[in-house]
């Protein structure tokens, strides 16, 4: 295909492609405020015209110093290709090895505009989670990739492309890392500095790891967090007639409403930004639409009777959707809702992540502009109203939870009331999403498992769901119960995407799976692309947000209590082991979810091109990218239970693998004296603990005999 050959020839110099600035028809980031000095903003201006030869630098010069006081950062939007972007088939790629081939439709992918939140800005979700910090960047690795042989890997450090250098047939085709500051210039302040002086930038999870597949991905992680939520707190799954409130239809939270639908239950979301509300309810995300309050109630009473699921879509601030819950509870005594959280981007506060009260959304743009002192003090006292309300709210029997985004993490930075009595460094008045309801799930090894067709053929998708689905029911049939309940809901999801029409983009599925799942769905949908059930390759990969992919103590770790939680050795254990046991590429990211210095990640993606040699790659590293986590686990499990023991003898423990891939940890207790007393009542027996922590014990040696192959 000639436009992707052109895009694959380096950067175009002669003659400079037109300079067509910003397209009015796609959103846009908003502009940024990193306060350089005079001596930086000539720093930043070198360094973007580094990737160009001397006799252009007069030309481009200027107009990379107006886009960088105009807008916070030099995107360079005259090299924005004019070629449509999306996940073209991986054999039209001018490419000399399908790995690099597999990597640029990926790439492509999270730019796509039907995918990425400001496709011209590079950034794929979350606000400012680019996938490149500069035009000049993506046009530089589609040449590398069209390149590279198998005997070469791309370095990345921060969106900007190192080279190719040496290495073996078995090595990753490309090492990424974003982020990487030295810990202690990893603040807020440093990122904003340091990204438009263009050295550094925010990968979020996928988006710099090229492996976002859309909103699918979320739909179904939040899907899973509702029902557990109402299994857990309501003790029931049925959902119907449920009321779940929340906020935010962008990227990531735009699944929210989708995956309430899903479960059963009455989503109402709010959401300030007209755009991001209508693409929803366009794609059919979103059923019903309504700026007004007293709307929101009336449709929230007429489906809790009718028992029909919902998805209400409010356009406003979601402080005042709370304050309007209150008041209504105040004047009737009536809850009108079950369960709450919030998915406002809290990682990027000042920034466009959070809207205050009560700000309409032009004059918050603005002010966060021109006056970010005073924005900051507005989202403050925002968050303190947020909270009061959730808090009267709580105390009348609704249950909250964190869904990760630094929703609690900034309401106490911001003095609202929000703190545990007695709680630890990562603990707070309303648990996270992790430390009640996912953590669970991760205990069992079970994580947002994904692949992409690279044929782009929607058939060769549903021979993908075909062959997942009948692995998993094979599974399914041998395994404990509560390990079975993960599967029933998988196999559920499986059945119900297509219906649902969840791709948006590539033609590509998630599910939660466990480490047996994982390893045998992969393995078969290799034999399938070996045999030509499916057409071409398949990639493989996950979100960061896994059982070992990240270290995050406001999120996936924070059930960490033995003193580990801000410790990052296991997400970047995983990222090294994956990448020496057969990943296609592997990345590491600093920020993603609660924000930049808050949390290290990171990724992988692994080709599946039918040959013995990706089976074996599958194999070995898909087992490691689970296992290691579920061990961590278990050591977690240890320290805590060595502490609420302590009256008895530890006779022995061992870590098993069970039919499903789950990971017990296996007690077996001797008491001094045969006292129910000394254990709570309980009578003296074996006791059986699921892992129910992500984390790692810091005091004593690892379970005798036990080696990392016993977990693989």
């Amino acid at each position: 295909m000639s436009d992707l050959k052109d895009l694959c020839s380096g950067l175009p110099l002669d003659p400079l492609p037109p300079n067509r600035g910003r397209d009015p028809n796609v959103p846009h980031a908003l502009v940024r405020t990193p306060n350089l000095t005079a001596e930086e903003e000539r720093l930043a201006l070198r360094n973007a015209l580094r990737y160009f030869p001397p006799s252009q630098h007069a030309t481009l010069a200027s107009e990379f110093a107006q886009e960088l006081r105009q807008y916070g950062h030099i995107y360079m939007y005259r090299f924005c290709p004019a070629v449509r972007m999306r996940a073209y088939p991986i054999d039209q790629y001018p490419c000399r090895t399908q790995q690099a081939a597999a990597m640029m439709l990926m790439i492509m992918n999270n730019l796509d505009p039907a995918v990425a939140q400001f496709p011209q800005e590079l950034v794929t979700y979350g606000g400012n989670g680019q996938v490149f910090s500069n035009w000049a960047q993506f046009r530089l690795v589609m040449h590398y990739l069209s390149e590279m042989t198998e005997e070469q890997t791309l370095v990345m450090y921060s969106g900007h492309p190192m080279g190719l250098f040496p290495s073996l047939p078995s090595s990753p085709r490309a090492i990424i890392t974003n982020g990487m500051v030295i810990p202690n210039y990893s603040s807020r302040e440093e990122y904003e500095r340091m990204f438009a002086l263009g050295v550094s930038m925010y990968g979020q999870m996928t988006a710099g790891s090229y492996c976002y597949i859309g909103p699918q991905g979320i739909v179904h992680g939040t899907m899973l967090t509702v029902l557990n939520a109402g299994r857990r707190y309501l003790g029931t799954d049925d959902l119907r007639g449920r009321v779940f409130v929340t906020s935010g239809l962008g990227g990531m939270s735009g699944a929210q409403a989708k995956a309430a639908v899903i479960a059963g239950c009455v989503g109402v979301i709010a959401e300030v930004d007209e755009a991001p509300l209508r693409k929803r309810h366009e794609q059919g995300w979103v059923m019903e639409v309504t700026s007004s309050l007293e709307q929101c109630i009336k449709r929230i009473r007429e489906a809790r009777t009718s028992k029909t699921p919902l998805s209400l879509g409010y356009h406003g601030n979601v402080v005042d959707l709370w304050e309007r819950l209150l008041l209504e509870f105040e004047r009737t005594g009536e809850l009108l809702v079950d369960l709450g959280s919030d998915q406002t981007s809290l990682h990027n506060p000042y920034n466009g992540g959070y809207y205050p009260v009560p700000l309409s959304f032009r004059q918050a743009n603005q002010l966060m502009s021109t006056d970010p002192g005073r924005f900051q003090s507005v989202v403050q006292e925002s968050l303190r109203r947020h909270i009061k309300a959730i808090n009267k709210l709580s105390d009348a029997g609704m249950f909250f939870w964190d869904y990760g985004n630094a929703f609690l993490l900034e309401a106490q930075r911001a003095g609202a009331e929000v703190s545990k009595v007695g709680g630890g460094a990562t603990e707070f008045r309303y648990p996270s999403y992790v430390q009640h309801i996912m953590g669970d799930i991760f205990s069992l090894g079970f994580g947002p498992f994904r692949w992409v067709c690279t044929s782009g053929d929607p058939q060769d998708l549903a021979v993908t769901d075909d062959i997942a689905t009948k692995v998993l029911e094979e599974i399914a049939a041998n395994v404990s119960e509560r390990v079975r309940q993960q599967y029933r809901d998988n196999i559920r999801w499986i059945r119900e995407a297509g219906r649902h029409k969840m791709v948006v983009g590539s033609q590509a599925r998630i599910l939660y799976s466990d480490q047996k799942g994982r390893v045998s769905i992969a393995l078969a949908i290799n034999q399938a692309v070996a045999d030509g059930r499916v057409s071409a390759p398949v990639v493989i990969s996950r979100d960061h947000h896994d059982v070992s992919g990240t270290d995050s103590p406001f999120r996936e770790t924070s059930n960490v209590y033995d003193g580990s939680a801000f410790c990052a050795d296991m997400a970047v254990q995983n990222f090294v082991g994956d990448a020496f046991r057969g990943a296609t590429w592997v990345a590491l990211h600093n920020g993603g979810g609660v924000g930049w210095g808050e949390v290290i990640n990171g990724g992988f993606g692994l080709l599946l091109d039918g040959s013995d040699e990706a089976a074996r790659r599958a194999r070995s590293m898909l087992n490691w990218d689970v296992s290691n986590g579920v061990r961590l686990q278990a050591e977690q499990q240890l320290h805590a239970d060595a502490w609420s023991c302590c009256s008895g003898l530890l006779h022995s423990c061992v870590v098993l693998l069970v039919a499903g891939g789950s990971s017990l940890l296996v007690w077996k207790h001797k008491r001094l004296r045969d006292d129910p007393a000394h254990h709570g009542g309980e009578q003296a027996a074996p006791r059986h603990h699921a892992v129910s922590s992500a984390g790692r014990a810091c005091a004593g040696p690892s379970p005798a005999g036990i080696t990392g192959d016993d977990l693989t």
